[in-house]
């Protein structure tokens, strides 16, 4: 007997998915900009020529990109209010997304700072400049400028991985789309509609990047 796809069910209920995309953006755009300075803090630890700083951020690095990130996510939401920590499903995904992408941008950011040439730091302490300000004003800013490819890839990547939410209930895209197929029965309608939702706001993701690499890039 054959399948007749009928969209219509998916239509009616568009407003929840562009709701639940919304949030997803929202999501991705708060964990990335933590993640971004746990990325930074823990990729100038990791250069740093003191062990007793560089040995615990090694270490971050490898426990939390060693774990699965739905393993993490389960975790805060579960386990950790029975240790006493209690937050929302929500800050407690954007907490987790944070750390998990801040272990992966700092080793993008290590890869960064490590193709600074050491003498622009000379040249700023000839200058006067103290350490912070020399990160602050010339490394940081260049290393940002190097490593926009890759940071473009992981903004993707954690807007897609935004869809783990739904494994505790947040009202992301997936969870909309779940409830939907849930109410309607129509699956395939609706991870057809789903599916085209992710890969156009990853695609007008990716354009918006590039015009920022572009607009950024390091002249050659």
């Amino acid at each position: 007997m054959g399948y007749t796809l009928n969209f219509a069910a998916v239509w009616r209920s568009f407003d929840q998915l562009l709701e639940g995309l919304l949030l997803s953006l929202g999501l991705a755009f708060i964990s990335i900009l933590i993640g971004v300075l746990i990325g930074l803090l823990v990729a100038f630890a990791l250069t740093a020529k003191s062990g007793w700083v560089r040995r615990p951020a090694a270490l971050y690095v490898t426990v939390i990109r060693n774990l699965p990130i739905l393993v993490l996510v389960l975790f805060a939401y579960f386990a950790l209010p029975q240790m006493g920590f209690r937050i929302g499903k929500v800050q407690s995904f954007i907490a987790v997304l944070s750390i998990y992408s801040g272990a992966y941008l700092a080793e993008v950011f290590r890869a960064g700072l490590l193709s600074i040439p050491k003498g622009l730091s000379e040249a700023g302490l000839a200058i006067g400049l103290r350490p912070m300000q020399i990160r602050a004003s010339i490394i940081a800013p260049l290393m940002f400028r190097n490593v926009l490819p890759s940071l473009s890839s992981t903004v993707i990547s954690l807007f897609k991985d935004t869809s783990l939410a739904a494994a505790i209930a947040v009202p992301e895209l997936t969870f909309e789309a779940r409830k939907i197929n849930v109410e309607s029965f129509r699956v395939i309608e609706t991870w057809l509609v789903t599916s085209g939702l992710y890969v156009f706001t990853c695609v007008v993701l990716a354009a918006l990047m590039r015009v920022v690499e572009r607009r950024l890039a390091v002249p050659r």
